[in-house]
């Protein structure tokens, strides 16, 4: 795949920002060597399937169990199945929510709580993260707050911690001797806070929040990425009035697109560099690795380069990139007459103030771009790609449109969309800087934040409930930042530039390049508790790239 070089200056900046003499396992000239995808390209064995092959699936909307007393329940089993995603009758074994990548789609309103009950049937511990959510600290999804596997679920084994129930001091860390739920019982201290549960446990999200596209994915400790990778990822859209109001599409003409890169085994299995393929023991992938696994079929809600057929009408695209590691630039093929293929009406964490026409999508890990693409802008008959510009050979390809018919279309997008109250520099009552940099962790290679590995009971910063705070992030590669519990407004990329096109509306995700720092606002109000944030890089959260902040 093309992948340009850092300038030796870019690079130079970094290094100096991020302090001289900081212990790293890449030294300055073999990052100018490493392609600016901050990963390696893990290729496929098995004979892939032509593109555009397979419709695009629609992941199913999950019903409530109960709405009564204002709150939707839902019940959710996290199981071991398989799926056939390639040809010459091979199947691929998942992990999903309900069996099934992406798991099912759930859909809640502002300021109806949701509650879901999460049954573990798989052979490893897991923890369920609301990502975009504003979340009390105990249904956050921190990454040692383990569900441990069902009991009776068929695949249990002995397991000396099975009595355990409540909060219990439990062993973390990066490196060192693991113990039987992947947590590493090496330098760090037990975590006392940390909060398990057997078989099942309630997440209560009160999403006293706008509408906006989250997701839900796996946040064990130092397993994340191999979950993720596996399957265990879903939607979950909040919807609220002042969206409603609006005349965007919808129904069939709403469209959640999860974008996420695979490579797969000679077995037809994903194809995942794990040091102990089994997720019980070592954490981690192997040293080549360690920038983050970059697949070379790209998925769409599960499927391999899907077609999907549409009205020559505006549709409401819902695009999150799912992946570990890869970055993408979309792009449509070929471009709309006149261009500003995307007109772009949300980021993470809602709806812009006003709608943004763009040519081009650059998107990091865990970003989400809510946008509306008019396909009547093309003939009858027309086949519109959507097309990945930092990819080559398969990866460049994601997914193709067919134009099929004409149809009667009353929706358009408004020139005001919501009310976002902006932050600015002088509320800021304190500044905080953060380098996320490449590191050793326990004698190998790993990340760090400030020149330290994740420890669970460090506490890197206590904003005051309700406080506005500049940070200030600086980088050595590739790193998508992300904040749990708050969303942010970007006020500044580079040495102090504005903001870029694609950086409005509120974040709670922000793509980090090499050399480059960033500062974000933020009010950090809703719950006290302790949170997290670190690199959405997968392979980098594992590796140690996590840090907590307490709201007190």
């Amino acid at each position: 795949m093309p992948d340009s070089t850092p300038s030796r200056r870019r690079l130079l900046t970094a290094s100096l920002a991020l302090g001289a003499g900081a212990a790293t396992s890449f030294t300055l000239p073999s990052l100018l060597d490493r392609p600016t995808e901050t990963g390696r390209v893990l290729h496929s064995r098995a004979p892939l399937p032509k593109p555009f092959q397979v419709p695009l699936p629609i992941p199913p909307v999950l019903r409530p169990t109960s709405t009564e007393g204002g709150i939707d329940r839902y019940r959710i089993t996290q199981r071991a199945s398989r799926a056939e995603l390639l040809p010459d009758g091979l199947t691929t074994p998942l992990w999903g929510y309900d069996g099934i990548f992406p798991g099912p789609t759930i859909v809640s309103r502002r300021g109806r709580t949701t509650v879901v009950r999460h049954r573990n049937e798989l052979p490893v511990p897991t923890v369920v993260h609301l990502h975009g959510g504003r979340t009390p600290a105990d249904s956050d999804g921190y990454p040692t707050d383990l569900l441990l596997p069902a009991p009776d679920a068929a695949h249990r084994r002995t397991d000396p911690h099975a009595q355990h129930h409540g909060r219990t001091p439990q062993k973390t860390g990066h490196g060192g001797e693991p113990n039987r739920h992947g947590q590493g019982t090496g330098p760090h201290a037990p975590d006392p806070r940390a909060h398990l549960t057997r078989g099942s446990r309630e997440y209560t999200f009160p999403l006293d929040q706008p509408a906006a596209t989250l997701w839900y994915h796996d946040h064990r400790m130092d397993f994340t990425a191999p979950a993720i990778y596996r399957g265990l990822a879903g939607f979950h859209l909040v919807r609220d009035d002042i969206e409603d109001a609006l005349p965007l599409p919808h129904g069939e003409r709403e469209l959640p697109l999860m974008i996420a890169d695979r490579a797969f085994a000679a077995d037809g299995s994903f194809d995942y560099p794990s040091l102990d393929p089994e997720l019980h023991t070592t954490p981690g992938v192997r040293e080549e690795f360690t920038g983050g696994v970059l697949g070379d079929v790209i998925l769409v809600n599960g499927a391999p380069w899907p077609e999907h057929e549409v009205t020559a009408t505006r549709h409401r695209l819902r695009i999150l990139n799912g992946s570990n590691a890869r970055r993408y630039h979309l792009a449509l093929d070929p471009p709309p007459p006149g261009g500003g293929a995307f007109r772009q009406i949300g980021a993470d964490q809602g709806l812009l103030a006003a709608p943004r026409d763009h040519d081009t999508l650059p998107t990091g890990p865990a970003e989400r771009h809510d946008v509306v693409v008019d396909f009547g802008r093309y003939p009858v008959g027309s086949t519109v790609t959507l097309v990945n510009r930092l990819g080559s050979g398969g990866t460049r390809q994601v997914m193709r449109f067919r134009v099929t018919r004409r149809a009667a279309d009353d929706s358009h997008v408004p020139r005001r969309l919501a009310e976002i109250e902006p932050l600015h520099r002088s509320q800021a009552t304190v500044t905080r800087e953060f380098a996320f940099q490449a590191g050793q962790v326990h004698g190998r290679p790993g990340w760090l934040i400030g020149r330290r590995p994740f420890a669970p009971d460090r506490i890197e910063a206590r904003p005051q409930l309700g406080a506005v705070e500049l940070w200030r992030f600086v980088a050595d590669a590739h790193h998508p930042v992300h904040l749990h519990l708050v969303g942010f407004q970007i006020l500044a990329r580079g040495n102090g530039r504005r903001p870029g096109p694609h950086d409005a509306g509120v974040k709670d995700t922000v793509h980090l390049r090499p050399g480059e720092s960033t500062e974000v606002i933020a009010r950090f109000d809703g719950y006290r508790g302790r949170f997290l944030f670190h690199c959405h890089n997968a392979e980098h959260e594992d590796m140690a790239m996590m840090a907590n902040f307490e709201v007190v």
